[in-house]
């Protein structure tokens, strides 16, 4: 298969994080030629080493990258497979090429837990041009088309994190220093932060500095400003600045975390995968909208109603995320379960084929019937 995938970059690495693994999971793992535009090169920079932010064309990995501005190269034309990223829509002399070629178009969903995406997955969408689009949405049952996960992933974890020294020595790669690598020999609880500017951080830090086991705080530079202020005072986490790193990189921080705070999709997805407690900041939207896909989310994941109560809290920030809510979720007791529960989400949603797979094969179908 020729495909060519379109992503406008909204959320700064969201999007365009699940773009280049879905590219690379069709590439790799298919041998699909995968051609992968992209409007916002400066973000993708930042989280793949090797990507020329002015550059018109480049190849990385096996893909061609194509900087997607308002005058697309016309000798571009659409090939077998066109998967327009989150309704961002293929530019207008593009689809002149679609019309001539009806390739299988895809409109890559937003992952959500709703039950009516089942009866939406998959479904024809006919255009007045002749042109049809079906819709693809991610999610966490056979009903829909799964989650991105590379094959091998569950055995490079386990590996990671059955070692501390291989632990410790990623971590000082990423400029960890000696104190806090001691204090987390030491059994500090290791936590991630990677979050909205509306996050309720304070708060947490003030939390972690009340809870009886000491924590070690990693966050990448630029998220929650008001971060080292708040870790100055006594009794506060230890805090690491980290830089943005590669995908494969961002994956082994987060198995080095007992407790991940992320954000959006992409890294939602990725810490699911590290099988450790997670707390998810979903992407704001008008009216609350996105409260009630936390919610859906929330009726499937099987943490324990403390956990649940933090996640909760932390998506809620007008409301005040309490010292208690961090603590309860904390406590040994509740600590186990979550983790136990961690556990037995990755493994039961890693037994699933993954995205790309059902992916590829729902267009391998489509072409049949052209």
């Amino acid at each position: 298969m020729q495909a060519d995938i379109f992503c406008r970059v909204v959320d700064n690495y969201g999007d365009i994080g699940v773009c280049w693994r879905l590219a690379r999971r069709l590439a790799h793992g298919r041998g699909w030629d995968v051609r992968l535009w992209v409007d916002d090169l400066a973000s993708f920079a930042r989280i793949q080493p090797g990507i020329v932010p002015g550059a018109a064309r480049q190849r990385l990995a096996g893909i061609d990258v194509v900087h997607w501005t308002g005058s697309p190269d016309p000798a571009l034309t659409a090939r077998d497979v066109v998967i327009e990223a989150f309704a961002c829509d293929p530019p207008e002399a593009f689809l002149d090429s679609m019309r001539r070629a009806h390739p299988a178009w895809i409109n890559l969903e937003y992952l959500s837990a709703e039950s009516w995406v089942e009866s939406c997955h998959g479904l024809p969408s006919q255009r007045p041009d002749g042109l049809v689009k079906h819709f693809f949405f991610p999610g966490f049952t056979a009903a829909t088309g799964g989650l991105l996960r590379e094959p091998g992933l569950s055995a490079e974890r386990d590996a990671l994190q059955a070692s501390a020294d291989a632990q410790a020595a990623f971590l000082r790669t990423l400029g960890v220093g000696p104190d806090l690598l001691l204090r987390r020999r030491d059994g500090a609880r290791t936590v991630s932060l990677f979050c909205y500017p509306t996050a309720p951080v304070k708060e947490l830090v003030c939390a972690l500095s009340a809870d009886p086991r000491p924590s070690v705080l990693l966050a990448p530079e630029g998220v929650a400003p008001g971060l080292e202020a708040a870790c100055a005072a006594p009794g506060a986490p230890l805090l690491a600045r980290l830089p943005f790193v590669a995908q494969p990189d961002f994956d082994r921080l987060l198995w080095c975390c007992d407790l991940n705070f992320v954000r959006g999709e992409d890294s939602f997805v990725r810490a699911a995968w590290a099988a450790r407690p997670l707390v998810w900041q979903i992407y704001p939207q008008d009216g609350n909208v996105h409260l009630e896909k936390l919610e859906a989310w929330l009726a499937r994941y099987p943490a324990p109603e403390a956990a649940q109560a933090l996640i909760r809290a932390w998506n809620q920030p007008e409301t005040g995320l309490a010292a208690g809510a961090v603590a309860a979720a904390l406590a040994p007791g509740a600590w186990d379960a979550w983790a136990e529960a961690a556990r037995k989400w990755d493994a039961s949603q890693a037994a699933r084929p993954d995205l790309a797979e059902n992916l590829a094969d729902f267009c391998a179908e489509l072409a049949k019937k052209r």
